[in-house]
């Protein structure tokens, strides 16, 4: 039974009402926005409100792209500082309180938890007040928290196989990460990139990616084998995040080499991924569905600085089905370059690689998961 809180799903001009949870990163806000931006297009009029973490990237992504979000004062445990995680247990019961009153005053249909800070009390306040919920479980390791919130999920929404050491059988659906379409959208467009980037239709692209606050692993492999790069004539797209890309400026000058584009941020996502004969990434999960859709290449190397080390379960998923090599962030500085030149060379690797990625690709995830929020509304 429904607490008194909810009213049922708006019919006529009106839609349902649900509430989105969690960020923290792009992984997890960048698939929230595609879930809401799903929902609005089956029914534009279903009113969505996020739920975020107060001082994560997710209070400045949401508005920009037209949402309401509501922040939560709300942290993660901080490993190997007891005094930052003093204030932990207060700041979850106050969060869970506040989520509380969100739920009320909002009046959900349902809600999403897309995982970060933020979706842990939201969802907890959801099953307090008796809203049904979904998870959408990006990663092919779960996290204790959603591990635990799936005892009470209508649904478990997830990339990867083998989810049920973590998850209830029976609530589990496979539907792939959302992706922004946007930047994998590449057909007929590796002209107008290699014009961006001033390239070279007549030699190999390799594009190196760790995120928009950079890899400091990747940053340092690429800076101890440059030279190797390009002594093989190879052109490199070095995407360094904003972290890293001064010093490497610094380092470099503005036009080190006419094969080297070092960038701090991408902007034309799908431009980089169009440039590319083969791309080296770390292995977040909404990385991996992007290269799934893109179909090109991919060494992975994980970040170890990650919860559970889940970066490198996800990217041993896709070395499981012979979709992309393994480089380890331990081994990098040394191999990864010798690696990168080895697969360059490799043709027929290369098209074993780009075959298997692109079979593991779940283009309409966003969709699909949001058909099933709505089945959980009509079902409640």
């Amino acid at each position: 039974m429904k607490d008194a809180t909810q009213k049922p799903p708006l019919q006529g001009a009106g839609g349902p009402r649900i509430i989105i949870s969690g960020g923290g990163t792009g992984g997890h806000i960048f698939p929230a926005i595609s879930i809401a931006n799903a929902l609005k297009t089956i029914n534009p009029n279903t009113e969505i409100l996020f739920v975020g973490a107060n001082g994560r990237m997710e209070m400045e992504k949401v508005p920009a792209a037209g949402y309401k979000i509501i922040g939560l004062d709300i942290q993660g445990i901080q490993r190997g500082s007891v005094v930052k995680n003093l204030m932990f247990p207060v700041k979850l019961v106050k969060s869970v309180l506040a989520a509380i009153r969100i739920i009320k005053d909002f009046k959900p249909d349902a809600a999403v938890g897309v995982g970060g800070y933020a979706s842990g009390p939201l969802l907890y306040a959801a099953s307090l007040k008796n809203i049904p919920y979904l998870i959408q479980e990006q990663n092919s390791y779960a996290g204790i928290t959603n591990k635990w919130l799936g005892k009470h999920a209508q649904k478990i929404c997830v990339a990867f196989d083998g989810m049920e050491k973590f998850f209830p059988a029976a609530k589990i659906i496979k539907t792939g990460n959302p992706i922004r379409k946007d930047a994998v959208n590449i057909a007929g467009k590796h002209n107008e990139a290699l014009e961006l980037y001033s390239l070279s239709a007549f030699k190999k692209t390799i594009l190196i990616t760790g995120g928009s606050l950079g890899a400091r692993t990747l940053n340092n492999s690429i800076m101890n084998g440059l030279d190797k790069l390009l002594a093989a004539d190879v052109q490199v797209i070095w995407q360094t995040g904003k972290f890293y890309y001064k010093g490497i400026i610094e380092k470099l000058g503005e036009n080190y080499h006419p094969n080297l584009q070092v960038r701090e941020f991408l902007t034309r996502m799908d431009l980089a991924y169009a440039a590319a004969d083969m791309i080296i990434s770390r292995a977040g999960a909404g990385t991996i569905a992007e290269l799934c859709m893109v179909k090109k290449p991919v060494i992975l190397v994980p970040s170890p600085n990650v919860a559970e080390d889940h970066q490198t379960k996800n990217a041993l998923a896709l070395v499981h089905e012979n979709a992309a090599v393994f480089v380890a962030d331990s081994d990098a500085e040394a191999k990864l370059v010798d690696r990168a030149l080895e697969l360059l060379e490799d043709r027929d690797l290369q098209k074993k690689l780009s075959n298997n990625i692109a079979q593991m690709a779940m283009p309409n995830a966003d969709e699909t998961i949001a058909k099933e929020l709505i089945q959980i509304i009509s079902n409640n």
